[in-house]
């Protein structure tokens, strides 16, 4: 395994040399570091990031609090932060509260606050107000990704806006009786976007002077199977159901079209559906959604932190993420 005294003696300069113009330290000539950097290269010479942390104070590794794991958006936006520390040499400690959050007390007063890493992402989550003091708190940067909370920069989509654009469309289209399938509930996810959203949905459906159904706001949880079950009460009776639903996710959105396909009705003649997302599944389902992409939020979030980190920049509070409507199949014109 090469070393950093190969590169060294490949060069002919001193290991601090080396260990300081791969690092970005000053006091190293841009042509010397150029020809440092491509030397390292050559010789596949990979930085320790333990031995950098001991040289910069830092421990080259950066932190993610994540609810759970097994979410769709959570593993790809954890893929775009991944993909940005991998080429910075930063490693990835991923933090789970295990869905039912008997780790919060250990993730938040044993681990996180230990000089462990030196940034921290949170994942949309409610904070109590003793963890958003934790974590505003922290001496090193931090960034909640998707939900936003109170007094901690936060990367995302504008989700009432994606809310309205969905809603927007359906209306568009000559919908007027429309359901909303609406989520949060469970480990405390997404805390901010449930209710965003479906604020959204009302105050579209009220701009339009049409009216919300309580029967018609069926709770999916973000999940698949929830959905399904909800849905399938929602659109059980053919003298009083919706011709739209609106989901506040591309999986419940998927719950609905089960539910449709089990009770014979037909999408999107009787029944139009859209989500928000853009799931990976949404393309071969067929379905009209906002599309949001975790991967881009995780990056442009990690980059904010390694700016801050690498490049000593302060960063300002970013703008939110783009959305953009996909139409597919899953939506159309009332009765066509």
């Amino acid at each position: 395994m090469t070393s950093i005294d190969d590169v060294a003696a490949s060069l002919g300069v001193s290991t601090a040399t080396v260990s300081r113009a791969l690092r970005g330290l000053p006091g190293v000539a841009e042509e010397t570091r150029a020809r440092v950097t491509a030397t390292a290269n050559k010789l596949g010479y990979v930085p320790s990031s333990s031995a950098s942390g001991l040289a910069s104070g830092r421990t080259m590794a950066m932190g993610v609090l994540v609810p759970v794991i097994d979410r769709w958006y959570f593993s790809a936006v954890l893929e775009g932060v991944d993909r940005q520390l991998r080429a910075a040499g930063y490693d990835l400690i991923v933090f789970s509260l295990g869905g039912d959050g008997v780790n919060r007390d250990r993730v938040f007063h044993r681990s996180i606050l230990r000089k462990r890493i030196d940034a921290l992402l949170v994942m949309c989550m409610h904070l109590t107000e003793e963890e958003r003091t934790a974590v505003q708190e922290l001496e090193y940067p931090n960034i909640v990704i998707g939900g936003a909370v109170e007094g901690v920069r936060h990367v995302g989509i504008d989700d009432a806006r994606a809310a309205r654009d969905a809603v927007e469309y359906l209306i568009g289209l000559g919908h007027t009786q429309i359901a909303h399938m609406r989520g949060g509930g469970s480990f405390d996810i997404d805390f901010e976007v449930p209710r965003l959203r479906e604020q959204a949905f009302r105050q579209t459906m009220a701009d339009h002077g049409l009216p919300v159904r309580e029967d018609w706001s069926a709770f999916g949880d973000f999940r698949f199977s929830t959905s399904r079950s909800s849905a399938l009460k929602l659109l059980a009776d053919p003298l009083h159901r919706p011709t739209a639903v609106f989901c506040s996710s591309d999986e419940m959105a998927f719950g609905v079209l089960k539910a449709a396909a089990e009770l014979g009705i037909a999408v999107p003649g009787q029944l139009s559906v859209i989500g928000i997302d853009d799931h990976e599944f949404a393309e071969p389902m067929g379905l009209t959604t906002i599309r949001q992409d975790p991967a881009d939020q995780g990056a442009f979030a990690a980059d904010l932190l390694l700016g801050e980190l690498l490049r000593h920049e302060p960063s300002e509070y970013p703008p939110s993420r783009p959305h953009l409507l996909v139409e597919r199949q899953s939506t159309g014109p009332v009765g066509a």
